[in-house]
């Protein structure tokens, strides 16, 4: 039987804006599609891997890309010291990039610390030009590319999100 998808707003993409305004409407465009892709769901559904052979659940999405954000934007972009959001144990040498659910973690938990990694990147962005660059691994990398690279992040996991959420109970669209 099909659940009713929670309806959540998504702002359209300006039409006819300057650069960075497109550029920063695709990527919440993107965001607000994995929350809408998350709405309704409880922890259970939340954790279901439902794309064999793929173990990716849409906990583990918010989870991964609440890590991408902080990523992308505060470490790279800002040089923050920072270590990752999930550091829980779980991979001694490092993050899986937040995919590995431990018992105690939530949709609402992951929720949250995603929406508060979102906000630290519009902050982050905010003071810098399109054309500013950062170190990425030797290299000089702009934010105009961060933008890109996030706007294709967040399309391939939402994709993975379409599957997954059809799966665990038959919604689709969005």
């Amino acid at each position: 039987m099909m659940a009713a998808m929670t309806t959540l707003e998504r702002s359209i993409p300006p039409l006819n804006g300057d650069e960075r305004a497109t550029l920063e409407g695709w990527l919440d465009f993107h965001r607000q599609t994995l929350a809408v892709k998350c709405a309704g769901l409880d922890n259970e559904r939340s954790r279901r891997a439902a794309a064999p052979p793929s173990p990716i659940t849409l906990l583990g999405l918010v989870r991964h890309m609440a890590e991408v954000e902080r990523n992308w934007f505060r470490r790279i972009l800002a040089g923050e010291r920072l270590g990752p959001v999930y550091g829980d144990g779980l991979h001694p040498q490092g993050t899986d990039g937040g995919f590995t659910l431990p018992d105690h973690a939530t949709l609402a938990e992951a929720l949250a610390t995603w929406h508060t990694e979102v906000d630290h990147a519009r902050a982050r962005a905010a003071g810098y030009t399109l054309d500013a660059t950062c170190n990425l691994q030797g290299a000089r990398c702009s934010l105009r590319w961060i933008y890109l690279h996030m706007i294709e992040e967040y399309a391939r996991h939402n994709g993975h999100a379409d599957l997954i959420r059809e799966a665990v109970d038959g919604n689709t669209g969005i």
